[in-house]
Parts: C-alpha cells; sequence; structure tokens
C-alpha cells in the first residue's frame, strides 16, 4: 500500500509552499517522496515535481478555447482529468512501489463541497491502486481575527470533510502572520479547538454586518457544534502535524510487527501521541538540517 496527503484549501492558502516544506522534510528523514501537481493554474512550482497536470491539458489552452474564466476553466480541467483518470494512473505506477505522495490541488474550494469530480478521482485512486490518503485542509490563520470569516472557515472545513469522506487534518496556516491583522478575542487554543462558539456572539454582534443575519450564523454555528468534526492543528518545526497525518492514513502502522494490544494502543492514544514513546518505530525525524527547513514551514 502507498501513503500520501491530498493538500486542499482555498487560493493563497500556502498550499504550494506548503508541499514544498513538507517535500524537503520528508526526504531529510528519509522518505521517498512524489509530488503530484493537479493544479492547471500552477505555472511556478517552487518543487520537484514527479507528475504535472500541465503535460494533459492547461488552463490557459481552455480559457482560450472555449471563452471560459478562471473558475469555469478550472472545472473544466477537472472534468477533463476525472475523463482522462488512466493518464494519472499510468504516471502513479512508477511511484507506487517506495514512494510518499503529495497531491497538490486547485483552490478552488467549490470543487471539493459541491462538485464530484475530485471525490470521484481521489475514490477511484484509493480504490485502484490502494492508496492510504489523507486530506490536509489549510485555512489562512488571519480569517480568526475576524468572527465571521472564522465561522465560514469552520463550514468550509466540515462541508469539505462530510464531502471528501477521507481522514481529515485541517491546519491553520500562517500562524506567523495573525499578528499583522489584528488581535484575537480569545488565545489561539480557542479556535484550535472549536471550542463553544457562542462566546463569538458577543463579537459577531459588534459588526453592523452581522447583526442582521445573527439567526443565521448562531444557526450555523449549532451545526458546526452538533457534528463536533472540526479542529486545527498548526504547523511547528517539531512536525507534530506529520505526526497527526501518518496516524490518520495509518503510515505508523506500517512497519509495526505487534499484538493487537499494541496496535489499540497506539490507535486509542491521545493526539499528541510522541514517536519517541514507541521503540518499534524505524523512523525517527531527524532535526540535524532544521534550519534548512525552517524557514519554509514558517512560511507556510
Amino acid at each position: 500500500m502507498v501513503f500520501g496527503q491530498v493538500v486542499i484549501g482555498p487560493p493563497g492558502s500556502g498550499k504550494t509552499t506548503y508541499c514544498n516544506g513538507m517535500f524537503q522534510f520528508l526526504k531529510l528523514i528519509g522518505r521517498k517522496v512524489a509530488v503530484v501537481n493537479l493544479d492547471p493554474a500552477n505555472d511556478a512550482l517552487p518543487y520537484e515535481c514527479a507528475v504535472n497536470i500541465e503535460d494533459l491539458i492547461k488552463l490557459s489552452d481552455v480559457m482560450a478555447e472555449h471563452s471560459l474564466g478562471p473558475n469555469g476553466g478550472l472545472v473544466y480541467c477537472m472534468d477533463y482529468l476525472e475523463k482522462n483518470i488512466d493518464w494519472l494512473e499510468s504516471k502513479l505506477k512508477p511511484f507506487l512501489e517506495d514512494h510518499y505522495l503529495l497531491f497538490d490541488f486547485p483552490g478552488q474550494v467549490e470543487l471539493f463541497f459541491l462538485h464530484s469530480n475530485a471525490k470521484n478521482m481521489i475514490t477511484r485512486l484509493v480504490k485502484k491502486l490502494d492508496l492510504r490518503l489523507t486530506a490536509v485542509h489549510l485555512v489562512d490563520a488571519h480569517l480568526c481575527c475576524d468572527p465571521g470569516k472564522y465561522v465560514s472557515a469552520l463550514l468550509l472545513s466540515l462541508t469539505t470533510m462530510l464531502h471528501l469522506e477521507l481522514p481529515h487534518i485541517n491546519v491553520l496556516s500562517k500562524i506567523d502572520l495573525i499578528g499583522k491583522y489584528g488581535k484575537l478575542a480569545y488565545n489561539l487554543e480557542f479556535y484550535m479547538d472549536v471550542q463553544d462558539l457562542s462566546y463569538l456572539q458577543h463579537h459577531l454582534d459588534q459588526d453592523p454586518r452581522s447583526m442582521k443575519y445573527r439567526k443565521l450564523t448562531k444557526g450555523l454555528c449549532d451545526v458546526i457544534e452538533d457534528f463536533g468534526l472540526v479542529n486545527f492543528t498548526t504547523l511547528d518545526i517539531q512536525a507534530s502535524c506529520l505526526f497527526l497525518i501518518d496516524k490518520s492514513n495509518g503510515y505508523i502502522f506500517a512497519s509495526i510487527q505487534g499484538s493487537v494490544v499494541d496496535f489499540s494502543k497506539i490507535a486509542a492514544a491521545p493526539l499528541d501521541w510522541d514517536y519517541y514513546r514507541y521503540p518499534f518505530v524505524t523512523e525517527k525525524p531527524s532535526f540535524n538540517h532544521m534550519p534548512v527547513l525552517e524557514t519554509e514551514v514558517q512560511r507556510v
């Protein structure tokens, strides 16, 4: 089986920079990595690309030929890729033996909670190629500074989780820049753990634009809390985000020769599960080269 990440999120949330930083980090700790660019609008790739959708179709050609805008062009490209999924499968086969896969998807959010082409492609790859994928959903941290935008980000995260039906990690990106957008009403843990959203109501009432939608906002908050699925993590130099991803897609179990009890202990462990407590996990991150990666990770 092959493990990997499906990197998604709104435009400008840091998907490509995340893929570049994660690519470098995984190489440092000894994994073979293949990055798959499925964003036809991404023509300036900072990472070494193993598979590129532009070898199949280009957004600029679609827009010119069919008189479409960027959004319509992206939907067309994803539909075209779904119909030619055999091309993607053939490109991935050389990496299925020993590579870890990073899929860099477009930033058009409706592709992941409204249209079905991205979900259909992921589902087929999972079933046919025996992939173990985790969706990594990046959300710009500055949305926490505005209660209304934060609620919108929560709703987007929830609908994406329900639509894709994959193990899912929500990440607040660009956390080091959050101070430039204003002061948070509560500490960062409140926004990461998605605690009692009723505390945001007072701050929403201070905005005249939000007053008229108070009942709607409360209803949306109730839906988010009723599901109880959404929380966030952040990117840090200790790569705790990667540990969560490895746990969610089962990578940490791949090299373990243990009993059912051993597996159940790890599966039931808290989210801050530590690699170093378990000697039978053979791969441990090396921090000798962290200064090389630090700027990339912090910039996400």
